[in-house]
């Protein structure tokens, strides 16, 4: 018995129908590649070069990167960068999980408090920072104003070094706690039903059921939340630089306005630039760091 030929042209149709996909994604992946890829090769061979008024002189090798982790000032923009990162990372956490519990809840008015609530995320950052600046300026800001009307003086917050810092931490905390909110009510409300009903039966308080079921199941999606925030954190600017530019002094000078100051300011690109990319290896280190730390959590 002989086997039916298969005609070339259907061949040829199968093909193009599994390549068409592909064919597809290509304009976009070339636009991808472009917008990601070219600045991060270009940024790599910047850091090794010496410039002078934007013009490339002479390749450095690594003598910017030896030289970075010997600068005092990008050790402390170092530090004042993860001191900020922690405390608005775990000041939100808290508040976004304390929200989100108390909102999981079906209430009267609820669906209305969760709108309010995710509010402050949609806003531009810029205008945030305009509308803190306002508030925390102690000749005819918000926190002054309370003040005298209580036969109290002016509040100077962005003038002193701790209260600046305070202050940047408190904005931050404002503007994106309604992103851990949203991810952990999600959450919460993804949670099978079952074992808290269960817990509930055999006489579990509102404390125990917490303790003992609603943490550890939501201890993946706690992680991947901060994961986000924090790699989101990392690269805080334009609040920074409307707020405060860095100062008083150094003690909101992060990492993004240290590389922006060094670029722009002093016209070290390519300091600027190994800068920067210690500052994505940094972070890549910290999301491999989670990454690994979530799945121990998940196998538990």
């Amino acid at each position: 018995m002989t086997k039916p030929l298969v005609r070339k042209d259907r061949l040829q149709g199968a093909g193009l129908d599994a390549a068409l996909p592909y064919l597809l994604l290509a304009p976009s992946l070339l636009v991808v590649m472009a917008v990601l890829l070219y600045p991060l090769i270009d940024g790599l061979r910047a850091s090794t070069k010496f410039y002078r008024f934007g013009k490339p002189l002479r390749d450095v090798g690594l003598d910017n990167y030896v030289q970075l982790w010997s600068d005092p000032q990008f050790i402390n923009s170092l530090l004042v960068t993860v001191s900020f990162v922690a405390s608005a990372v775990i000041l939100e956490t808290i508040l976004g999980f304390a929200l989100a519990l108390f909102c999981s809840r079906e209430i009267a008015g609820i669906r209305f408090m969760r709108t309010i609530l995710i509010i402050p995320m949609v806003i531009t950052p810029v205008v945030v920072a305009i509308v803190f600046r306002l508030i925390y300026a102690s000749d005819a800001g918000m926190l002054t104003a309370i003040s005298e009307s209580f036969g109290g003086g002016s509040i100077e917050i962005l003038g002193r070094p701790t209260r600046a810092f305070v202050g940047l931490v408190a904005l931050d905390v404002w503007e994106w706690t309604p992103l851990m909110f949203l991810i952990l009510l999600a959450g919460l409300q993804s949670l099978p039903v079952e074992p808290l009903e269960a817990a509930r039966v055999d006489g579990a308080g509102g404390w125990r059921l917490f303790w003992d079921h609603t943490l550890p199941m939501m201890r993946p999606i706690l992680a991947v939340a901060i994961v986000l925030r924090t790699i989101d954190a990392f690269g805080t600017f334009d609040q920074v630089f409307v707020l405060t530019r860095g100062g008083p002094g150094e003690a909101t000078r992060l990492l993004s306005i240290f590389g922006y100051d060094t670029a722009f300011k002093f016209q070290q690109t390519g300091y600027a630039a190994a800068l920067f990319v210690t500052m994505g290896l940094i972070i890549l280190a910290c999301a491999l760091a989670a990454v690994r730390l979530l799945k121990k959590v998940e196998a538990k």
